[in-house]
């Protein structure tokens, strides 16, 4: 996820500026997407979880979809003692329902 001041100015600059479509989904949501991948974004002060434990205006979290197994995703993470926030869980991503960390 990437932490802005403002969902509408940030949708617009990379409808406008970078040619991305923007999608809707969930509550009303809305994302910046390209081919099979998407920018969820979260506006300061009213952040969704889970969230960075102190998001602020240009703070990122980017989900990316892989090929790759989730096991074999996992697995260097754990080998590099890199913590896992949460899941494997269900969110939606650019490609509707998927599985994630």
């Amino acid at each position: 996820m990437l932490t802005v001041a403002s969902i509408e100015a940030t949708c617009a600059f990379y409808r406008d500026v970078l040619g991305m479509e923007l999608v809707s989904f969930g509550n009303g949501r809305r994302a910046p997407a390209f081919g099979m991948q998407k920018i969820n974004l979260h506006e300061v002060g009213r952040e969704l979880d889970p969230k960075a434990s102190r998001p602020t205006a240009g703070s990122g979290d980017f989900c990316l979809i892989a090929e790759t197994p989730l096991e074999e995703v996992i697995a260097p993470l754990r080998d590099h003692g890199i913590a896992i926030e949460e899941g494997p869980v269900s969110r939606t991503g650019a490609t509707g329902q998927i599985t994630s960390v």
